[in-house]
């Protein structure tokens, strides 16, 4: 089920949020992303899953990786308190994910000079429903191609 534009721009608003409070570097961007689940059942009650924001986490982090790990990073408890078990199935983590959209401030990297994972690929790997992007990555760093991912 499919949010509708005041909505979005609500979620859009929030990875701006998470994006101010990254440390500004002149190497990088500030990015900010935001997980957003909404099962079709329960359009009207979408649940934001996890947050983060370019170089939250220790390393060359990026704000998308970073919501995704502390994602993964929720216990069953965790889980259960955004979903509680009355309202939802158990779902596993991986469940939820299809059920997720993303909304990121800048366009996912599909290529990293770090050798880290781009976040691209560790978007689809999770099997997310969908990414919505604030803007496209500038050339200024590297050449991504991520919407064509």
């Amino acid at each position: 089920m499919d949010l509708g534009l005041a909505e979005n721009l609500k979620y859009m608003r929030a990875a701006l949020d998470e994006a101010a409070k990254c440390e500004p570097i002149p190497t990088a961007f500030c990015v900010g992303c935001v997980l957003v689940t909404c099962f079709p059942s329960d359009a009207d009650s979408p649940v934001v899953l996890s947050t983060g924001y370019s170089r939250e986490l220790p390393g060359n982090t990026h704000a998308e990786a970073n919501a995704l790990q502390k994602a993964r990073q929720l216990s069953r408890e965790e889980l259960e308190a955004r979903f509680p078990p009355t309202a939802y199935p158990a779902y596993t983590l991986d469940e939820l994910l299809r059920h997720t959209d993303v909304y990121t401030t800048l366009e996912p990297c599909s290529v990293r000079t770090s050798g880290l994972a781009p976040c691209a690929d560790a978007l689809i790997a999770a099997g997310v429903r969908r990414c919505f992007i604030g803007v496209g990555e500038p050339d200024d760093f590297v050449n991504c191609e991520a919407p064509r991912s």
